[in-house]
């Protein structure tokens, strides 16, 4: 009896320790990629980006910032440059444990660390510095590409350019065509 009881707690410990997470496709006209999202660790951060998946924020944006050996950034601006109406910014979560490394998807915000609305970035290589640090506050990563990581790196290898005041821009669009619940 004592064996079983111990082996139910155990159980119920390794059950608990495994992070919940949810998977999206992001589907975009330069191929697919799947992201695991950690409601775990960034439960504001994922609830936000899967209410903008949901209502189909997303479908139609574009790649608008395009930095090879750093990061791809989307999720607010259509190929016009013009940017979407984004919702209510919400609360920073970079010191959940989860960290800037090649694959993983942050969110983007302005020098306001509580900024973060709808766009995201998926990072190209570890970026450490993005990470929260002393008086750093970082940049809350809620997820990471589990499938597509070539996607990842065609994206990152774009030609970009200047467009409408902004740098970085893809010459040719890389639109995304939508993001999904799986």
């Amino acid at each position: 009896m004592k064996i079983l009881i111990i082996l139910g707690l155990l159980f119920s410990l390794s059950t608990m320790a495994k992070d919940k997470t949810v998977k999206v496709l992001m589907e975009t006209s330069a191929g697919n990629m799947e992201l695991e999202l950690n409601e775990t660790k960034a439960p504001i951060t994922v609830k936000n980006f899967l209410s903008y998946v949901d209502k189909k924020f997303y479908d139609g944006l574009i790649f608008h910032r395009v930095i090879k050996n750093f990061m791809i950034q989307g999720g607010g601006f259509g190929s016009n440059m013009k940017q979407k109406s984004p919702g209510k910014p919400i609360k920073n979560e970079a010191s959940n444990g989860l960290t800037n490394e090649a694959g993983t998807i942050a969110m983007a915000r302005t020098n306001d660390p509580d900024s973060a609305t709808s766009q995201f970035f998926i990072n190209a290589k570890n970026n450490s510095f993005l990470n929260k640090s002393g008086s750093n506050a970082g940049y809350a990563v809620f997820g990471r590409v589990t499938k597509g990581m070539p996607v990842l790196k065609k994206i990152e290898s774009v030609k970009t350019g200047s467009k409408a005041g902004h740098q970085d821009v893809p010459v040719d669009p890389i639109i995304i065509k939508t993001i999904k619940r799986l």
